[in-house]
């Protein structure tokens, strides 16, 4: 879907619809207004954090933004092209609950190594702090990223070993409604 293509073939269409949760006009209505926001059909960094300072103009969503940039970017090419966003937000907004779970552990296990460490949930946990700033007032035992790490690591970490594998991450996540809350976040929206 690269620089070329304003128009996306058949092929492309049915790939879309076969790898994702939107029907055929959805995703050429998404496609049209993916290229008038990014003419090139790629979306950068940059432009990617601009489209999460809108949206949280009261805190710093900069190193959050840069997180699920590199969720989107499936690839790892620098760039999200129009199929990475289209798959990532139907896993996100149309995805099951074992889909979104999936996506968020990917998110948390920054290294890719197939467990979460307490370091890498702090990185994340506290750049979601610093991107709602203010305007969410947190529990006493959750006021501080290290204070919520530590509780979902209480939860979740059942073997005691420092890290959370997938299947602690999914049983511990149905244990916590923030997290099943923050998963269904985007449901219905599109």
């Amino acid at each position: 879907m690269g620089k070329s293509h304003s128009k996306l073939t058949t092929e492309q269409l049915t790939e879309l619809q076969s790898s994702t949760k939107f029907e055929r006009k959805e995703i050429q209505q998404w496609h049209k207004g993916f290229l008038k926001d990014c003419p090139s059909g790629e979306l950068n960094r940059t432009e990617f954090k601009g489209i999460y300072k809108q949206f949280f103009p009261f805190g710093d969503p900069s190193r959050f933004a840069d997180y699920i940039f590199e969720v989107f970017d499936r690839n790892h090419s620098g760039t999200i092209d129009f199929t990475e966003f289209l798959q990532a937000l139907s896993t996100t907004s149309r995805g099951s609950p074992e889909e979104k779970l999936k996506w968020a552990f990917d998110l948390y296990d920054i290294d890719r190594d197939g467990m979460i460490t307490k370091a890498e949930m702090l990185q994340i946990v506290d750049a979601i702090y610093r991107m709602v700033g203010s305007m969410v007032q947190l529990p006493e035992d959750e006021d501080t990223p290290e204070k919520r790490v530590d509780k979902i690591f209480h939860l979740m970490d059942k073997n005691k070993d420092g890290v959370i594998d997938m299947a602690e991450f999914k049983e511990g996540s149905h244990q916590d409604p923030l997290i099943m809350q923050a998963l269904n976040l985007y449901d219905g929206l599109v």
